[in-house]
């Protein structure tokens, strides 16, 4: 519940920010005395919108491996070690995509993946998961990282959040402006947006991002559907990856950082569906199991 509480905060405060940033600095050139200018504000909302998502994406790797400590594997020092990296290594080749940065990191049962492309990536599991699960378990869940990586997911959700970060910007400013227009006396001069629309823009930035915080979440549990589906390809078979959901069903997963909680190999939100990042567990396995 925690991370995904702390991930719509995160992305909404951005908007909020940047929002006020605008404001402060004057930058609404979208504003005039004579009204709106739409195009404008679009265009304007999408450099905005994207802006941010792509430089989240573009830090991935760094920031991933800055806020959970991961180390990447350079030289294998064990026989854990070397198997995780060239297990990585088959389903890399499988995949057909770029061998990613392998790395471990200190913590409960969870693993994930992250990179701005499809060969620059990194995929990371945890200690506990690395100690509490058999190989061929660890390797369904391994496989189920880069199927995501095969996937472009990490693109994509980036630029679903781009889409919707734009229509956020760009619709609080109008029901701003309108607001704002609507409360201006007949005999107040028109030199800008006045408080009210200030007021206006920052409850609908927070309200209309939970709203899309809603379909971005949607779309992050469909991605997980079609990894768990990936890595069933990728063994050749759908019972290892049913078998390390079960497994990992009846673990406490780590709490990764907010900006990457839909990124592990399991989120247990519990608190609402509609604002969880993974599906059930019970949803997973009875999808792979169809595929049987």
């Amino acid at each position: 519940m925690k991370r995904t509480i702390l991930l719509i905060a995160t992305n909404i405060a951005i908007m909020v920010v940047l929002g006020i940033v605008v404001s402060v600095l004057g930058l609404n050139r979208f504003m005039s005395a004579n009204g709106l200018n739409l195009p404008m504000l679009l265009m304007f909302a999408a450099v905005m919108g994207f802006g941010g998502a792509f430089i989240s994406l573009a830090m991935s790797k760094t920031m991933a491996k800055w806020s959970t400590g991961a180390q990447v594997i350079e030289r294998p020092r064990n026989q854990d070690e070397q198997w995780l990296f060239d297990t990585v290594a088959r389903l890399a080749q499988r995949a057909q995509i770029a061998m990613p940065e392998v790395a471990i990191y200190e913590g409960e049962p969870n693993a994930f993946a992250t990179g701005p492309s499809k060969n620059n990536s990194l995929v990371a599991v945890s200690t506990g998961l690395l100690y509490s699960m058999t190989h061929r378990e660890i390797e369904a869940v391994l496989a189920h990282e880069v199927a995501h990586v095969k996937n472009g997911d990490m693109v994509t959700l980036t630029l679903i959040q781009g889409v919707v970060n734009t229509f956020v910007f760009f619709l609080a400013r109008v029901v701003g402006y309108l607001v704002d227009s609507f409360l201006k006396r007949d005999n107040e001069e028109s030199s800008g947006p006045g408080i009210a629309y200030m007021i206006t823009v920052v409850i609908c930035d927070i309200v209309f991002g939970i709203l899309a915080s809603v379909i971005v979440m949607y779309f992050s549990r469909q991605r997980e559907f079609r990894a768990d589906a990936g890595a069933a390809q990728l063994m050749g078979d759908a019972a290892p990856m049913v078998d390390a959901l079960r497994r990992l069903g009846g673990m406490t997963p780590s709490a990764l950082p907010s900006n990457m909680a839909a990124s592990g190999i399991s989120n247990k939100s519990g608190w609402s569906s509609l604002f969880s990042s993974h599906p059930s567990m019970e949803e997973r396995i009875a999808a792979l199991q169809t595929m049987r």
